[in-house]
């Protein structure tokens, strides 16, 4: 059974009409629902149940995209102990790079596997930079660079957005809605 099927029959039960999450379910283009890209939305499609990917726009939405969502969670405008805050607030413990200032002054979030980002976050004139994944070498980008890099996770960080979002069409419209946690440990 893939993640779909198991989001499908946990919204039936509570008799939803939309599945929305985060990441969409193909990658690379579009592909014909065949084989294994038809067995992930046959359930949906079984239960008429539609599905909305809200990813990029989620990401970069002001009030409830992701990176804004996680950073007025973690309170970064007072960061004492951001790694502990990322601990309380996403569930995980970051992986710490700890090369930047001991006393942080500016703190930018890209959720997701922006790691790649860390050049341009010092550039940006940023000491604390928090993302969910990166790839081997940014430990010496950080490191060359004198940032603060945490790893918080690639699904930790974008579940945050998903969740305001769903929380916000609730409270304009008064829907009802349940998070589907399914953890990768990525």
């Amino acid at each position: 059974m893939d993640l779909c099927e198991a989001s499908v029959r946990l919204a039936t039960a509570e008799r939803a009409d939309l599945l929305l999450v985060h990441h969409g379910l193909f990658w690379g283009g579009p592909k014909p629902l065949t084989g294994p890209a038809h067995r992930r939305v046959a359930g949906l499609f079984a239960a008429n149940i539609a599905l909305y990917s809200a990813h990029l726009p989620l990401d970069l939405h002001p009030e409830v995209g992701n990176n804004v969502v996680l950073a007025r969670q973690l309170g970064v405008t007072v960061c004492a102990a951001l790694e502990q805050a990322l601990r309380t607030v996403l569930g995980v413990q970051a992986r710490v790079m700890p090369f930047g200032p001991e006393r942080v002054r500016r703190v930018g979030v890209v959720t997701g596997g922006a790691g790649s980002m860390i050049a341009q976050a010092a550039a940006a004139g940023l000491d604390t930079y928090v993302t969910g994944e990166g790839a081997h070498h940014t430990f010496f980008d950080a490191e060359e660079l004198g940032l603060n890099v945490f790893y918080a996770g690639h699904y930790a960080t974008e579940t945050v957005g998903v969740k305001a979002l769903a929380a916000h069409l609730a409270a304009q419209f008064g829907l009802p809605w349940t998070f589907l946690h399914h953890p990768t440990g990525l």
